[in-house]
């Protein structure tokens, strides 16, 4: 199916108004909206000093990125971990228990600084890797009911909603610091208690409010109107009508393409986001203004999804693609030419790096999502999570010995080089889909 028939399908009087929401699906975006704004203030804390806090304890620049690679890698294991639950249990049982975890894993790292355990403090990161897939997670769950002409929107519409606990988790950073430091805590331990108990309230919510399950109503809609179809024929807009099926293969090498796409976007924005706040502090910027650039970031990085998700129904899920390779790029020249003492420069850098993120995340979901049939869904979405999530680890690994070897500038050059080879591979997929059906010209 093309994009241009998705969104025809969207406007035909068959549908109604392309902005009719079926009740089910309302409620469970509300509440997805407010366990991302748990998550997302998670989330960010950790992101903003979890560098420091490694080249703190260790004394090494070149280490200074292990935070980050080791809770993707956990992130990537958590990523399997909470698809194949929701396979088989359900969104909610999958998305409680990895948010359950995540939380685990900040008290873990808190544990670690105050015992100055390195052998702790990595077991705990790679724990604290689920929080992160989980929120990552969240974005399908809000397509597994959205007709596909509206997948662009729905999956937005979770992403927006990390970004008040994304802005609000960074602002946070000193005064939890301090509130540590009164706890008798090492300061850098603060931003992990807000980590911990922003996680298991996401867990809470989803676990007593997502209701009902929408992977479980997706398929018994589905079945319902396979059992239709065999009585009275198949009706040519009943997928589209209940929201429950993408095209079930009929996306050219779907899967391969969306995953590449949101492979690469998480490889550059890890690597360039990790280094930022250790470059700031090596040049006289306090945890203060880096903690306010990684909001700045984080809200580039979710803000924008509604945008994001309207441009990916409106103009084309590879569009949006090759714009997120182009944006990358932006971000990551700016921030290689940035000078050292602007912190709004660094800033503006790091909204593009989180927007062109945004525009790789929102479009690859959607490809993934109208790729895959529904029987197979939460799997195929999770291992596509786990390659996401290993790309996030090896950017934050190599990012500081890249630094430690080249600086800082040169990281951030090398990551918007390496953004564009999403343009090329968008050129293959369209090729492909022209192959496979010439009538879907350019809109896909």
């Amino acid at each position: 199916m093309t994009d241009r028939q998705d969104r025809d399908r969207s406007r035909s009087p068959d549908h109604g108004p392309a902005s009719t929401e079926p009740p089910e699906q309302r409620r469970i975006l509300r509440t997805l909206v407010l366990a991302q704004v748990f998550s997302g203030a998670g989330l960010a804390a950790g992101i903003t000093v979890g560098a420091l806090l490694a080249q703190d304890m260790l004394g090494a620049t070149s280490l200074a990125g292990l935070p980050i690679a080791l809770f993707t890698v956990g992130s990537a294991a958590a990523a399997a971990g909470v698809g194949r639950l929701s396979q088989r249990f359900g969104r909610r049982p999958g998305l409680t228990t990895g948010y359950a975890v995540g939380a685990a894993g900040s008290a873990g790292v808190v544990l670690a600084a105050v015992a100055d355990s390195v052998p702790l403090l990595f077991a705990a990161l790679v724990v604290y890797g689920a929080g992160t897939a989980t929120n990552l997670q969240a974005r399908y769950t809000g397509a597994d009911l959205a007709a596909p002409a509206r997948r662009g929107r729905a999956v937005s519409t979770v992403l927006v909603a990390t970004t008040l606990g994304g802005v609000l988790g960074p602002t946070l950073v000193s005064p939890m610091g301090r509130l540590a430091t009164a706890w008798g805590l090492p300061p850098l331990a603060g931003p992990f208690l807000l980590s911990g108990t922003a996680y298991l309230l996401a867990a809470l919510v989803l676990g007593l409010l997502l209701r009902p399950d929408p992977l479980h109503l997706a398929r018994e809609r589905a079945a319902a109107v396979a059992i239709s179809s065999e009585s009275v024929g198949p009706s040519p807009t009943s997928h589209e009508a209940t929201g429950t099926a993408g095209t079930g293969g009929a996306e050219p090498g779907g899967v391969a393409l969306g995953a590449s796409v949101m492979v690469l976007t998480q490889l550059v924005m890890v690597a360039i986001m990790t280094m930022t706040p250790v470059h700031m502090a090596a040049h006289g910027h306090g945890v203060g203004a880096a903690g306010a650039v990684i909001a700045v970031h984080v809200a580039a990085m979710y803000l924008p999804s509604p945008l994001s998700g309207w441009l990916v129904d409106r103009y084309g899920r590879l569009a949006v693609a090759a714009l997120s390779g182009i944006t990358l790029l932006a971000a990551g020249v700016l921030a290689a030419t940035a000078p050292t003492d602007s912190v709004v420069l660094l800033a503006l850098a790091l909204a593009l790096l989180g927007l062109g993120w945004n525009l790789g995340l929102v479009s690859g979901t959607a490809i993934i999502t109208d790729a895959v049939p529904l029987e197979r869904r939460a799997a195929t979405q999770g291992t596509v999570d786990v390659g996401i999530a290993v790309a996030g680890a090896g950017g934050g690994l190599a990012s500081g010995l890249v630094v430690a070897a080249a600086g800082y500038p040169a990281l951030a050059v090398a990551g918007g080089v390496v953004a564009l080879a999403i343009i090329p591979i968008v050129a293959a997929g369209s090729r492909a889909r022209r192959h496979a059906d010439p009538a879907a010209g350019t809109t896909a």
